[in-house]
């Protein structure tokens, strides 16, 4: 009883927006000023003192196994409510939450990778777009399907490492492989692409084989940082999506690995989520999504680029494209949840549901950018004196 009096006096204090709350039984309330973002039904009640006590966690498990329900079309708008009100909502639902974030170090990360990127290939084929890139996308247009958009995205990234025929690159988790393979197809350039997923590496052998570039490709199953004993060194090193995996604290590592790797005057791209200041992931997320993951702060990252000698040379925030990308994944995801049910449960679905619409209203928001980053190692006099050769 005191938690739902705690829990009705927080929401009433809401300074943007407002929400109907639906009890167990059938009773309605409206809390909030301005516009209604969306419904919330209280299935079970103790679900009210899970919110209050451990928030996001508490919500993110109740909505998983069906104890509170929202519109499945105005889930993400429930959590940009969420976002716009976090200051209230985390000084007064979080405080009571005692939750032990997964530790990143290098014995956890294939667990960590696995649990997530090998759920199986058939799962995600369902999905990503045919190239299986499970990045954001480059929208030259909002019209642009996703399979078009991210062809741009791995031509833009392949654009700003310069590649040249005969140039030697390794991707730092190269996901299924495309972008190696489009390098080796489109540059006639040597890739090696690594990734600590079982799943991404078979099908990423396959591709290769498939497009007839095995001369030119490998992929090894292996931490990034296991390539540091071969001291082979390289003209470029990417990587696309692997840094939110790095581990708050963990960092240095990646760039200690990128100094020994990458020749004087390689260029470098960083494509990476970012977000404002530095604040964990919520602890739901870590807990049943990406455990370990950690999203850096732009000041976070450009603070070690002199560290090591880097020069950063170019700057793209390409926030609303990963919020196209993420509505493109979810509207395919629910196309396919009767298949989705079947492989899982109705619970699997429901958790990537909240997923995939948080992720939409962290980027709509503003909570979360996506930044790529084109730095060298040392000053380099060889980079285009305009952006042209971007387009």
């Amino acid at each position: 009883m005191v938690d739902k009096i705690i829990f009705e006096q927080v929401l009433s204090r809401l300074p943007v927006g407002s929400i109907k709350v639906i009890y167990p039984d059938k009773t309605e309330k409206i809390f909030g000023k301005g516009e209604l973002y969306t419904t919330l039904t209280i299935n079970d009640p103790k679900a009210i003192s899970e919110i209050v006590h451990k928030i996001d966690l508490g919500f993110g498990e109740a909505y998983t196994e069906g104890r509170v329900s929202v519109p499945n079309d105005q889930l993400n708008r429930l959590v940009d409510l969420s976002n716009e009100n976090s200051t209230l909502l985390i000084d007064k639902f979080g405080k009571k939450m005692n939750y032990k974030y997964n530790v990143n170090a290098k014995k956890n990360q294939k667990q960590q990778i696995q649990s997530h990127y090998d759920l199986g290939n058939d799962f995600y084929k369902l999905w990503l777009d045919d190239t299986m890139t499970y990045t954001c996308a480059y929208f030259k247009t909002s019209q642009d399907t996703l399979e078009n958009a991210q062809r741009q995205k791995i031509d833009h990234v392949l654009k700003k490492l310069q590649l040249k025929k005969g140039q030697e690159f390794v991707d730092i988790g190269c996901g299924w492989g495309y972008l190696v393979v489009r390098a080796a197809k489109e540059y006639g350039a040597k890739g090696l692409g690594v990734t600590l997923s079982k799943e991404q590496y078979e099908f990423a052998k396959d591709l290769a084989k498939k497009e007839g570039v095995e001369d030119l490709v490998e992929f090894r199953n292996i931490n990034y940082q296991d390539l540091i004993p071969s001291k082979k060194t390289y003209d470029r090193v990417v990587s696309v999506g692997i840094f939110e995996h790095i581990g708050r604290g963990n960092h240095r590592q990646y760039f200690d690995v990128v100094d020994k790797l990458l020749n004087p005057g390689g260029i470098s791209v960083l494509h990476t989520i970012s977000q404002q200041t530095e604040s964990d992931m919520p602890a739901w997320i870590d807990k049943y999504i990406f455990p370990g993951g950690y999203v850096p702060s732009l000041r976070e990252m450009m603070n070690l680029f002199p560290e090591y000698g880097m020069r950063v040379v170019d700057y793209e925030n390409l926030r609303p494209h990963y919020a196209l990308t993420l509505r493109e994944w979810l509207n395919r995801f629910e196309k396919h949840v009767p298949e989705i049910t079947k492989m899982y449960d109705e619970n699997f679905v429901r958790m990537w549901r909240l997923y995939l619409a948080g992720s939409i209203s962290a980027f709509e928001t503003g909570n979360n950018d996506l930044s790529q980053i084109i730095f060298t190692k040392g000053i380099s006099n060889n980079i285009p004196l305009t952006r042209e050769y971007m387009n």
